[in-house]
């Protein structure tokens, strides 16, 4: 099945951000839990285990990669149910990730955002966050759960295209 890319690149100060956003039928509480509850994140990306809270580690892994991917996440700020922040540092690097969810009428759209410097390479992180929140909207709706194949390397001129024109300082 062919997947659109939805991802934009956009310039900060300190590199680019990538951003997608994704809407869902649901309570900003219900979609909250799918993002920060053990048992609901292992649905779609991985499972973690430890004592969250600002300021605290707490240890990941990766449910579709194939293979150990552990590593950890330092919650950078958590203000329930509406913004999270945090650092995934694992034998890759480090990366800052957030969401912002927003509720109207019974609708939660969340805004997420993985700010990227220059070495990361946006042709390869943008399908794989198109992926994973694909496999988010999957394991809350019950559909068929998407092929990485769709995504990558798919995808990646949706990113990479975007590239100078994310570069230039704003």
């Amino acid at each position: 099945m062919k997947r659109n890319p939805t991802g934009r690149l956009i310039p900060t100060a300190e590199g680019r951000d990538l951003v997608i956003v994704r809407t869902f039928r649901a309570p900003i509480e219900d979609v909250w839990a799918s993002i920060t509850e053990s048992e609901r994140t292992a649905r779609w990306i991985g499972s973690w285990t430890g004592t969250p809270g600002r300021g605290r580690k707490i240890q990941f892994s990766m449910g579709f990669e194939g293979g150990e991917h552990v590593g950890d996440i330092t919650i950078n700020e958590c203000d329930a149910p509406r913004h999270l922040s945090i650092t995934t540092t694992d034998a890759s690097g480090a990366w800052q990730l957030e969401a912002h969810l927003t509720e109207s009428d019974g609708v939660t759209e969340m805004r997420f955002t993985h700010h990227l410097d220059a070495t990361i390479d946006p042709g390869s992180v943008g399908p794989g966050w198109e992926y994973y929140l694909d496999m988010l909207e999957a394991s809350r709706d019950g559909t068929e759960t998407p092929e990485w194949n769709d995504y990558y390397p798919v995808q990646s001129e949706h990113y990479t295209s975007q590239v100078e024109n994310a570069t230039q300082s704003t």
